[in-house]
């Protein structure tokens, strides 16, 4: 063990619902915690600046939103450490992290570990998604969470997912004119989606909750056009328009803002680095770290908790990263067996009713081939290093077979992201080109260091 660093019973990184639940349960237990987050304040992206959000803007991101507040109470009085502006860059597998703080790099060290990173925007390679004035949904949304800020003019909202209907909700009630929502689901979507009507009815808390929002979009009056594909953005340097084929004709809307969505993934980046076995999940269309039941990889003490282990929703997030404090706190100072497991089956009684309308979201929202793999060998896939589809195609030609190859063949998924924006892109092109599962086609090889860190912060280090 390296000497002169401190070490807790537990070491959380991220500050969303499973790492704030995860430090809660583990003081419950009498362990000591520290939470690192790269925010300075809790709440990760779910309930970002949630201490400081007034009253108004809480009531327009709504009451799933505010209760945030009371996960972030009660973090605070538990009595573990938090870490905030810490920038994790390294996990070694002795459950040591290195982070970055202040301009230098600093270590800690756990009995056992919570990885909680939480969630990312899926990629959306579409022409155009690269010009000035196009963003992601969730990046507006965070804006809007953090600092109240909003488009001051008409924005178009396209793509995919209950975030784009969300995030629809709020702009209206927040006063933002929509020009257009252009999304994708169709009569094909909802064909997939019906032999999981009944778990969604099960959950008919969250399917109604869905029902107001699409009621409170149309009673504004907002141009709509569902079942929407082929979405490309037009514009010489900015955006100047969206077009889209909708009922089997092409159309166009000229705006200067477009928000695109098509779901969210998993964020792997630090399980990977773990080098911790994946499985491509073929319902979300992504990869997911494999784990025991509590979110253990193999016998690490390294857990995953929340979104970064599948996607789950806030509410089952949190769920989970109780679950893997409530197991961490077994292993360390073993709990009576009536008691564990009394609490173990009423935490798993939660996550089961959180998660039974997922199957129903998984199918109904599943992102269309086009808007994942570009059809456009002019699409950039790589923004850091502005690798095209077409380039990435040519690589397999000359026998490129998975994302970890197309780094020598063009420095693919080298830039500052480390493969995030890319990541998924390149192994669904590669995996279709090859015509193979993209598990037979793997993911990055992913190296420390997890985020950029300069010369000096590294000499820095404790």
């Amino acid at each position: 063990m390296a000497t002169g660093v401190e070490v807790f019973d537990l070491v959380v990184i991220g500050a969303g619902p499973a790492g704030l639940s995860a430090a809660i349960e583990a003081r419950r237990f009498g362990l000591s915690a520290v939470v690192l987050d790269e925010q300075r304040r809790v709440g990760g992206q779910i309930y970002r600046a949630i201490e400081e959000s007034s009253p108004r803007r809480r009531e327009v991101l709504g009451a799933d939103y505010a209760a945030g507040a009371k996960l972030a109470q009660d973090f605070a009085s538990c009595g573990a450490v938090h870490v905030g502006g810490a920038a994790v860059w390294n996990v070694d597998r002795d459950k040591t992290v290195s982070y970055l703080l202040d301009g230098g790099s600093r270590k800690v060290r756990g009995r056992s570990l919570v990885l909680a990173s939480g969630a990312m925007e899926r990629p959306f390679p579409v022409p155009g998604w690269t010009l000035p004035g196009v963003m992601g949904a969730g990046a507006a949304q965070i804006l809007y969470k953090s600092s109240g800020a909003v488009p001051t003019e008409p924005v178009v909202l396209a793509g995919g997912g209950p975030l784009l209907f969300l995030l629809a909700q709020q702009y209206l009630e927040a006063g933002v004119k929509i020009k257009a929502l252009i999304h994708t689901t169709g009569a094909d979507d909802y064909l997939r989606a019906a032999p999981h009507v009944l778990g969604a009815l099960r959950g008919w808390k969250d399917l109604s909750k869905g029902t107001r929002m699409l009621k409170k979009i149309r009673s504004h009056g907002v141009q709509t056009f569902a079942g929407a594909s082929s979405f490309a953005i037009e514009g010489s340097e900015k955006a100047e328009s969206i077009a889209f084929t909708h009922n089997g004709q092409r159309k166009r809307v000229e705006t200067s803002l477009v928000l695109l969505h098509q779901g969210v993934v998993p964020n792997t980046q630090l399980s990977w680095s773990l080098r911790a076995e994946h499985r491509w999940d073929e319902r979300q269309l992504c990869w997911i770290p494999i784990t025991d039941a509590y979110g253990q990889i193999e016998e690490t003490g390294i857990y995953i908790a929340g979104d970064s282990r599948g996607i789950v929703g806030a509410k089952a997030s949190a769920c989970q990263g109780r679950l893997a404090a409530l197991s961490i706190a077994n292993r360390l100072q073993p709990i009576a067996p009536g008691a564990f497991k009394q609490r173990e089956q009423a935490i798993l009684d939660e996550i089961r009713a959180h998660v039974q309308i997922r199957p129903f979201l998984d199918a109904l929202y599943r992102p269309q081939n086009e808007h994942r793999i570009p059809e456009h060998d002019e699409v950039m896939v790589c923004r850091c290093e502005e690798v095209k589809a077409g380039q990435i195609r040519k690589y397999v030609e000359v026998g490129c077979l998975g994302p970890n190859q197309t780094k020598a063949f063009g420095r693919c998924g080298m830039g500052p992201c480390q493969g995030r924006l890319c990541g998924l892109t390149v192994t669904e092109i590669i995996a279709s080109e090859r015509k193979v599962s993209p598990q037979d086609v793997g993911y990055y090889r992913i190296r420390p260091p997890i985020k950029p860190i300069t010369l000096g912060e590294l000499a820095s280090s404790e």
